[in-house]
């Protein structure tokens, strides 16, 4: 148990306990046990460090931190060596999914920018598609009692102290759900544009919604979520004549950081985009059965 904050012990997958200043460079405690997992695995990792290290700024060396006495070679191995474990999982919920068809997308954004708004006016808009929805939150069933409403399976998984959604949680809720065939599958993250970013969950896309309200830089700050998303979605774009809000600053830096993510704009509440976000979503079904 870490006496710092109270976390408990780090395992890297050659089974060693990381040091607690191993563990919190990288953002990564919580080792909880969760019992037996029909792909395999028991274990996963939270993200959660507000301990700073020293006066390195994010980004510089190849690990992009820097601890007191370890070198980046090292922090590099550390890192690789959790995550190999995460997309070892990831990759059998991919075989699962692809072998039935389904279309996966990881829904990812920061709290407030309308995603659960979005999917339950999607679900409705999709009429009879056969789908379901994974839903991650720290706590409550809030979410997924409003995706229920829909008419819409639903499971929730709360979090706790975790931030993001790993493979393992998502394994979990696919082999409870068991997806139809053909059908879509929406996996709404936790509300963080920093942990989700970095954890694989077998999807086939992650699905960045941005609100217009948010601010033109949240894409310069937040960098590796919205590089590793194939598609952002500016939501909520009935506000922006009623705000500062730039639209085309916002989508020039969604191309800087991400030259090849498409770009949807988006009002759940109006109703604006919606016919281009499920053109989006049936063409992306097509491709995966054809």
């Amino acid at each position: 148990m870490c006496t710092v904050c109270g976390c408990n012990d780090v395992v890297t997958a050659d089974g060693r306990k990381m040091t607690h200043d191993e563990a919190h460079a990288l953002g990564l405690d919580h080792h909880h046990d969760h019992g037996h997992h029909p792909h395999g695995e028991t274990a996963h990792h939270h993200v959660l460090d507000d301990h700073p290290h020293d006066h390195r700024h994010y980004g510089e060396g190849p690990a992009g931190v820097s601890v007191p006495g370890m070198s980046q070679a090292r922090l590099i191995e550390v890192e690789t060596s959790i995550l190999a474990k995460n997309d070892a999982l990831a990759q059998s919920n991919r075989r699962v999914l692809n072998a039935l068809g389904v279309l996966a997308l990881n829904l990812v954004s920061s709290p407030g920018s309308g995603k659960t708004t979005l999917l339950c006016k999607t679900i409705q808009a999709l009429g009879d598609a056969p789908l379901a929805v994974i839903e991650g939150d720290q706590q409550t069933s809030v979410d997924a009692d409003r995706i229920r409403a829909t008419g819409a399976r639903a499971m929730q998984i709360n979090t706790g102290k975790g931030c993001h959604l790993d493979a393992q949680m998502v394994g979990h809720a696919i082999d409870e759900l068991r997806p139809r065939t053909a059908s879509y599958l929406f996996i709404e993250n936790v509300g963080n544009l920093v942990c989700p970013a970095a954890f694989d969950l077998g999807e086939d896309a992650k699905v960045a919604i941005l609100s217009v309200t948010e601010g033109e830089d949240k894409p310069l700050k937040y960098p590796d979520m919205f590089t590793a998303a194939k598609l952002a979605i500016l939501n909520k774009i009935d506000l922006a004549p009623h705000t500062d809000a730039d639209i085309a600053a916002y989508e020039a830096n969604l191309r800087r950081v991400n030259p090849a993510i498409e770009i949807l704009r988006v009002s759940a509440r109006t109703g604006e985009g919606m016919a281009e976000w499920l053109h989006w979503l049936k063409s992306r079904l097509e491709e995966k059965a054809a």
